[in-house]
């Protein structure tokens, strides 16, 4: 009988790749460090981590693939109309990233709102300044756009602030340290309550462009505006404008439209904006998350049943 195959394509290290195939121990399992990835790539029923280089393997030669896990939350990038026309389960990393971009969101918000970032600057300089300091962040009000597991851990985390808390999710259902939830298309509504307001949605068609010069003018001029969700949520030339014109006080970016930011854009050498690389969910413990709270949970249901449950991506929604 053929064994079945499931391939580790990322740099696990050994106990993690041990752990898994405990799991699964009459099985084939490939580590990226072998030669004999890109012929099991093709004989792959299951496969951890999707990239990119590997997708005319994946949909032109491999007759055998079930699901995919990726090592990421966003699945924009992936072919998901092809995916979904083989019938390939495709689960994400959702939830994993929760506390490291939720600690990520507050380091932005906290440096705009205490001018940590102006600090750093004069320190290069040696240039001693009080820099107009004079904004707290303690009950304030915070908008959280998206409220998935990382949106619900920053609401957590803002309680701790006295903040007043708003959400927007599509299905407009309550959530815990959530004051107020919202639907989409009451987002004008939400917009000039908040003082910050926090992107932490998926990319899909319905998000793309979301965050326009109409946005930008909904929201107060003392208003910061977060993103950790993707670039393309915002539309990054009318973003431009609106802190060149001081429609809204600042910007705490982590994406962007284009990666890596290219040098030429004015967001670099703004006063009010912080950049940081599309880093807000790395961690020490990304690896081990994605195992042992996903992964091999959905390998032992699937090893049962046939099927997974965590983190299953929905196509008809994109995410």
């Amino acid at each position: 009988m053929t064994k079945r195959t499931l391939v580790i394509n990322w740099n696990l290290n050994e106990l993690l790749v041990n752990e898994i195939k405990q799991v699964v121990p009459e099985w084939n399992v490939i580590t990226k460090d072998t030669d004999k990835i890109e012929a099991s790539l093709e004989e792959a029923e299951v496969v951890l981590h999707w990239k990119r280089a590997i997708a005319p393997i994946l949909l032109e030669k491999n007759e055998k693939l079930k699901w995919i896990q990726t090592f990421s939350a966003g699945v924009n990038s992936l072919p998901l109309d092809a995916l979904q026309q083989r019938n390939v389960m495709l689960t994400s990393a959702n939830g994993i990233h929760a506390y490291p971009i939720s600690e990520t969101i507050f380091a932005l918000m906290l440096g705009l709102t205490r001018n940590i970032h102006a600090y750093v600057r004069q320190q290069q300089q040696k240039t001693w300044h009080h820099a107009g300091l004079r904004l707290e962040i303690h009950e304030k009000t915070i908008g959280i756009i998206g409220v998935g597991a990382i949106g619900q851990e920053t609401a957590k985390v803002a309680k701790a602030f006295g903040m007043k808390v708003l959400g927007m999710r599509h299905s407009g259902k309550p959530a815990e340290h959530i004051d107020a939830m919202y639907t989409p298309d009451q987002l004008a509504e939400l917009l000039p309550q908040c003082d910050y307001v926090v992107i932490t949605l998926p990319l899909t068609d319905e998000t793309t462009g979301m965050f326009g010069a109409e946005a930008f003018r909904q929201m107060k001029n003392s208003a910061f505006l977060i993103n950790i969700g993707r670039g393309p949520i915002v539309k990054e030339e009318e973003l431009i404008q609106a802190l060149q014109h001081k429609e809204i006080a600042g910007a705490g970016l982590d994406v962007f439209a284009t990666e890596p930011l290219p040098e030429d854009s004015p967001l670099w050498t703004m006063d009010n904006v912080i950049v940081t690389p599309h880093t807000a969910g790395s961690t020490e413990y990304y690896d081990q998350r994605v195992v042992r709270d996903v992964f091999i949970p959905n390998l032992r249901r699937y090893l049962e049943s046939g099927a997974v449950d965590i983190n299953l991506v929905d196509y008809d929604k994109g995410y």
